[in-house]
C-alpha cells in the first residue's frame, strides 16, 4: 500500500513519527542532563524530531484541508505536535471521529477555495507535490537549525 493512498494511512504514519522522535529527543536529553553524558544523542533526536515535526506540520494542513476539518480541529491537529506523545491519541480521535476517510477528496473533487486548489494540485501531482514539500521543509528546517535550539531563540 501506497504511503499516500489514503489521509488515514498518511496521518497515522506521521504521527507514529512524530511519537518515535519526541521519544528519541528525550532520551537524548535523559543521556545529556541526567546521566551527565554526550550531547549526540541531542542533536540525532532533535534534528530528527525537528523534521519530523515539520512534515507533520504539512500533512495536518493537507489533510485538514482535504477533509473538511473545522478551524478548531485544524489548530488541535497542529498543537498535538508540540505536546509530547500527543499526535497519536489525536489520530485515533480523527480517525474514531469520521476527520480521516480512506480516500482524498480532492483527488476528483474540484478545489473551491484557494487553499483546496493548491491540495487539489498537490494530490494529482503527487510526486511533485511530495518533492516540493520535502524542499520547503528541509529549507524551513535548516533555518530552524542556523537558529540554534529553541531554548535558545527568545534568550
Amino acid at each position: 500500500m501506497h504511503l499516500i493512498s489514503t489521509p488515514s494511512r498518511l496521518y497515522r504514519v506521521l504521527a507514529l513519527a512524530e511519537m518515535v522522535t519526541w521519544t528519541l529527543l528525550l532520551a537524548g536529553m535523559f543521556v545529556k542532563y541526567v546521566l551527565q553524558s554526550t550531547e549526540l544523542l541531542v542533536r540525532i533526536g532533535g534534528g530528527l524530531h525537528g523534521f519530523t515535526f515539520l512534515a507533520y506540520i504539512v500533512v495536518t494542513v493537507l489533510v485538514a484541508v482535504d477533509q473538511h476539518w473545522r478551524i478548531r480541529d485544524l489548530l488541535l491537529g497542529l498543537g498535538s505536535a508540540i505536546i509530547p506523545y500527543m499526535t497519536v491519541p489525536f489520530e485515533h480521535r480523527a480517525r474514531r471521529r469520521g476527520m480521516l476517510e480512506e480516500s482524498w477528496r480532492l483527488r476528483t473533487e474540484p478545489g473551491r477555495s484557494a487553499p483546496e486548489k493548491v491540495a487539489a494540485l498537490a494530490l494529482r501531482h503527487p510526486l511533485p507535490a511530495a518533492v516540493i514539500a520535502i524542499v520547503v521543509v528541509a529549507v524551513v528546517f535548516s533555518v530552524l537549525l542556523s537558529l540554534g535550539p529553541p531554548t535558545q531563540w527568545f534568550s
